[in-house]
């Protein structure tokens, strides 16, 4: 408004002013209202937001716990996916720690759904055709296991010599020595008073063709002497025979050991031998031959402890145990096998068997071993390692495999840690093509693998802390974590191998005899078994014959005295055997 429009009026100018008051008045009013309500509306607003905050925590810690449970549900996938591989393999796949089978063993899992299933007694008496299974590593069969079986006619006693008569004869003539044909009171000779006949049933070496031997004995007689009954010394004397591997039995070397051998070294149940041996025109029953090997083994015990206390005396000892079933009430138990495989200075395979897989059986074996135990991840070998004063090594060849396994589930993982352990088996396999001496082969391990394991050291601890843990690939790492000591002891000592599959080999061959046998039948019958397996398993890690050193081991061993037992060592025996051949062919040169 300009000054002309303003009134002069003092009176008028207030009253102007007061209108103008007024009106500003009611604007800020209104203004103030409109301040309250947007007040209001961002209080609602921000209420909202609240709400809105609260409910985006809510779903995110859902978020969060949804993708715990699907990592969870993941790593449940992904171990039953590891154990259905595992089974996959164990059953279809190949032996050979190879990566890339997975989807070749999956594929089996059809065959797996569609393969009959059968029952333990099933597979008894499928195996066992008669009464009795083959308990031929021995113990008898309980009755009330016994599958039902059409009653058998056994012939016994003498009648079963008579029933050989088929057989072809040898007759084997024992004399007295010339100087002791002189009787020892007049001094003149003696006469022939007749002759003493036992019969034996042997295997000729190499054939299928049994023999009967007839030992004839001929009896002497003073008759100048005979009647004097104040006179002192013998005047009837009968030849001395050779002493029988079994005091009065009929088997002779030959056929004890051609059984020994089918049994332990080519895994034949005795049923089969003895299916065998009928159509080779000899009959004998496989409780029999059980008995056989019982008595066989309490024979050749001498030298299966020789063996024993020589892996002792190793530098290196490989183990290893797989199950070997013995049979009880009901069910058969979960016994054990185990083998201790001595240095190549103690070239011995022994076989242990105990009852359970409890620590005491290789704790008490291993009584009095100094040197290193080549094992895998049993945690019993821990605590005999501490207090027999050994040094424990670890298998390589294990840790691979548990990559192996899972690889299909972690394969980035699975790869990178394969490619640094078999960087290890590479420079092994090039050590002994190049058959390096112990200080270049210690200082090839110093140089090249002691770095790579470094690698893998700070790998699977980055690993460990990066995976979940409950993912399969943490079994593979935690394993070689646990046993990093132990992985490593082969990089200080050249005589420890970096894996122990030698040992594993003899397991494995265990463990096909067993398929074919089934079972013990009690705890002498596991350590017969143990027994011979020893013997067997050690002339094959020596190239000999079984049958022909169990031969003359059975024929010679019954007249060797205790303190001789060591020259019927097999490797003693075959380096006597080659010593002999060497010096026939000498003298057949001259």
């Amino acid at each position: 408004m300009s000054d002309a429009a303003l009134p002069n009026d003092p009176a008028a100018l207030k009253d102007l002013l007061r209108k103008q008051q007024r009106a500003h008045l009611e604007r800020n009013l209104a203004l103030q209202s409109q301040l309250e309500s947007m007040a209001s509306q961002t209080s609602a607003f921000q209420a909202r937001i609240e709400v809105l905050e609260q409910k985006e925590q809510q779903f995110a810690q859902r978020l969060t716990d949804l993708q715990r449970k699907n990592d969870d549900l993941s790593a449940d996938k992904l171990r039953l996916e590891y154990r259905l591989m595992v089974l996959l393999k164990r059953h279809y796949g190949p032996r050979a720690d190879k990566v890339g089978t997975g989807q070749m063993l999956l594929e089996f899992a059809e065959l797996l759904e569609q393969k009959p299933l059968e029952s333990p007694q099933d597979a008894i008496a499928e195996d066992v055709p008669a009464t009795g299974g083959d308990a031929a590593t021995a113990g008898a069969v309980v009755a009330s296991q016994a599958v039902a079986a059409p009653t058998r006619h056994i012939r016994r006693g003498r009648r079963d010599v008579e029933g050989m008569k088929h057989l072809p004869i040898q007759q084997c003539i024992h004399d007295l020595p010339e100087s002791e044909k002189a009787c020892p009171v007049c001094h003149r000779r003696r006469q022939e008073m007749g002759r003493a006949s036992t019969w034996q049933v042997s295997r000729r070496a190499g054939t299928a063709h049994f023999v009967r031997i007839e030992h004839i004995q001929i009896r002497y007689v003073c008759h100048d002497c005979e009647q004097s009954a104040a006179e002192t010394g013998a005047q009837i004397v009968l030849a001395d025979k050779p002493m029988a591997p079994i005091e009065k039995g009929l088997p002779g070397p030959g056929l004890l050991a051609h059984v020994v051998t089918g049994k332990f070294a080519d895994h034949l149940p005795l049923y089969r031998l003895e299916g065998r041996f009928a159509r080779e025109g000899f009959e004998v029953t496989r409780g029999t031959m059980c008995q056989w090997m019982a008595d066989v083994a309490d024979l050749v015990k001498p030298v299966y402890k020789a063996m024993t206390e020589e892996v002792k005396r190793s530098h290196v000892a490989g183990t290893d145990d797989t199950i070997m079933p013995m049979l009880e009430a009901q069910k058969t138990q979960k016994a054990r096998m185990w083998i201790y495989r001595g240095d190549d200075a103690h070239a011995y395979n022994v076989f242990d068997f105990t009852d359970s897989r409890s620590r005491d059986g290789p704790a008490k074996f291993l009584k009095g071993f100094k040197g290193v135990l080549l094992a895998d991840a049993y945690g019993g070998y821990d605590g005999i390692c501490v207090e027999g004063g050994m040094t424990k090594a670890g298998c390589w060849a294990h840790a691979r495999r548990k990559f192996t396994d899972v690889h299909p589930m972690a394969p980035d993982i699975a790869a990178e840690a394969l490619r640094l352990i078999n960087q290890l088996f590479d420079l092994e396999r090039q050590a002994r093509e190049q058959k390096l001496e112990d200080q270049a082969h210690l200082a090839l391990r110093q140089k090249h693998s002691v770095p790579i394991l470094g690698q893998l050291h700070e790998k699977l601890l980055y690993w460990k802390n990066t995976v979940l843990p409950k993912h399969p690939i943490c079994i593979a790492i935690t394993y070689c974590l646990n046993q990093w000591e132990s992985l490593n002891v082969f990089t200080g000592d050249p005589a420890v191998r970096i894996d122990n599959n030698l040992a594993e080999q003899e397991m494995k061959r265990m463990a096909l005899g067993r398929k074919n046998f089934l079972f013990v039948g009690s705890p002498r019958g596991g350590q017969t078994a143990a027994i011979l397996a020893s013997i067997t398993s050690t002339c094959r890690r020596h190239g000999i014959n079984p049958e022909l050193y169990l031969t003359q081991l059975l024929a010679n061993l019954p007249a060797t005295p205790t303190n001789q037992v060591n020259q019927w060592l097999p490797d003693v025996w075959k380096s006597r055997q080659l010593s002999e051949n060497k010096s026939v062919q000498v003298q057949a040169a001259v």
